[in-house]
């Protein structure tokens, strides 16, 4: 079919935009709010550690698995309709969360969000791929990401303003009215587009092995920090998980439309890159899943202010990332990509300094300033470094890979360094255990974060300077993922 390209300087255009724009914004927007929530909800439900990360976790293990099969559905289905889904989706989890009375109907509500979310996100860039015309679709993507990154920014304050004033339940309540909104911008002024020649089966079950396997790792990690590895169930689900990790694999190399196709890890920049992603986000996931609930816990901060402590990180993020990408484009992202998690490696242990007592601007903004620059040296490069290893036809399958490798290592992260860390049980309720636990979660995040300047280094070499792909100036706040490619998968 013929697809219909839009202005971005028209009056659909900017309606196009702000559909797009309202329903990743939410997601978005949920996505920061429930950490600064996290402990009125364990308060509330009589959570211990374990329902925490799982409140996290539920809704990231249906993210990881699905995203890339989400995109494939909207080429086939229509991405309008499978966005307009996604949000409808999202929206009636957010429900669900409101309402629920028990820690468990909590964790399955975010599981719902997480597929919804995994139906939405892709949609939205996709939207924007296929419907603006080519010399807008920069600008569009650009423009969408600087505002979803301004919902991501604001989400500790909203968050923190509506614990501290109401309840923890309107951080759910509010996705509702932002729904419906975005379903009636969408089917008014959204055209219908799909991919014709998108052919084959859908890789449904690569789809459910990966989400198998992630879920027996995490259910295994989270309850292992509660009964230990020796627990029959612990082991079965590590055993489960590792089978169907196995069984993933091979259906992978042998399915003719795989999910995830093996051979673009065939190059070693390629995959060098995915590795610094593994443990660098692996890293950040468990620092900022942790720092907001000490700083309340701990510290005795008021759910705004926690929330709003990392704000001159994302600050950097937004300013600077700009400046990071065009210096990686010069001398390559070899150097950038080592300093980067070297220096937030350093800003992990300036945290250790971090106490109750301790003044926010003398120990607490340092930390949140140089954990920052890492981020800026680290991100940009790294996403440009993902899309110019793989031939320009595969850059939005190479950005969607990139995407799941982050969440799936923020997810494993935030199952197991906590346990490995001592934080078990109600221990988070308790300052002084919890500090000593905060503080071997910040070495092992540290930890990583040099294993990735190692990474880089010796796998990136020379040739990151060949064929770089140009980052333009998104605002980003990297907290979630890597930015997203411009040249999302059509």
């Amino acid at each position: 079919m013929a697809e219909e390209r839009i202005a971005l300087g028209t009056a659909r255009g900017r309606w196009v935009l702000a559909a797009t724009t309202l329903g990743s914004g939410m997601a978005f927007l949920d996505g920061t709010v429930v950490n600064v929530a996290l402990p009125s909800m364990g308060e509330e439900f009589g959570a211990g550690i374990a329902g925490l990360q799982w409140i996290v976790n539920g809704y990231m293990l249906m993210l990881a698995s699905l995203i890339l099969l989400s995109g494939s559905l909207g080429d086939r289905l229509g991405r309008r309709r499978m966005y307009v889904i996604g949000v409808a989706w999202f929206a009636v989890a957010s429900i669900i969360c409101t309402i629920a009375p028990t820690l468990e109907v909590m964790v399955a509500g975010r599981v719902l969000q997480g597929i919804g979310g995994a139906l939405l996100t892709p949609g939205s860039l996709a939207i924007l791929q296929t419907t603006f015309a080519p010399g807008d679709r920069g600008k569009a993507v650009g423009t969408w990401s600087g505002l979803t990154s301004v919902a991501a920014a604001i989400g500790p304050f909203v968050g923190g303003t509506l614990v501290d004033s109401g309840s923890w339940r309107l951080i759910f309540l509010i996705n509702a009215p932002i729904a419906v909104l975005t379903i009636v911008v969408t089917l008014k002024h959204v055209p219908e587009t799909r991919d014709e020649t998108s052919t084959g089966k859908l890789d449904l079950s690569g789809a459910a092995l990966a989400t198998v396997g992630l879920a027996g790792f995490t259910f295994g990690l989270i309850r292992a920090g509660e009964d230990g590895f020796s627990n029959p169930l612990v082991l079965a689900s590590l055993v489960i998980g590792l089978a169907a990790f196995g069984a993933f694999v091979f259906v992978e190399r042998h399915s003719s439309h795989p999910m995830l196709p093996p051979g673009i890890f065939a190059n070693r920049r390629f995959t060098g890159a995915n590795l610094v992603t593994v443990v660098v986000y692996g890293a950040l996931g468990t620092a900022t899943f942790l720092v907001v609930v000490y700083f309340q816990t701990a510290l005795g901060y008021a759910a705004l202010w926690a929330g709003a402590a990392l704000l001159p990180m994302t600050a950097l993020m937004f300013s600077l990332s700009g400046y990071a990408g065009g210096l990686a484009e010069k001398i390559g992202a070899r150097i950038p990509m080592t300093v980067g998690p070297l220096l937030m490696a350093g800003g992990f242990l300036l945290m250790l300094r971090i106490s109750p007592g301790t003044q926010y601007v003398t120990t607490v903004l340092p930390a949140v300033v140089v954990l920052g620059l890492g981020l800026v040296a680290t991100v940009a490069p790294l996403t440009a470094t993902v899309l110019s290893s793989v031939e320009d036809h595969h850059a939005g399958i190479a950005s969607g890979v990139n995407n799941a490798v982050a969440r799936s290592a923020q997810l494993m992260a935030v199952a197991a360094i906590p346990m490995a860390a001592g934080i078990t049980g109600e221990s988070y309720r308790d300052p002084v255990a919890f500090s000593n636990g905060f503080d071997r979660a910040l070495i092992i995040s540290a930890a990583l974060a040099v294993a990735g300047a190692v990474i880089a280094w010796t796998t990136l070499g020379d040739g990151s300077r060949r064929r770089t792909v140009p980052v333009e100036r998104h605002l980003h706040c990297a907290l979630v993922a890597p930015p997203p490619s411009s040249e999302a998968r059509s």
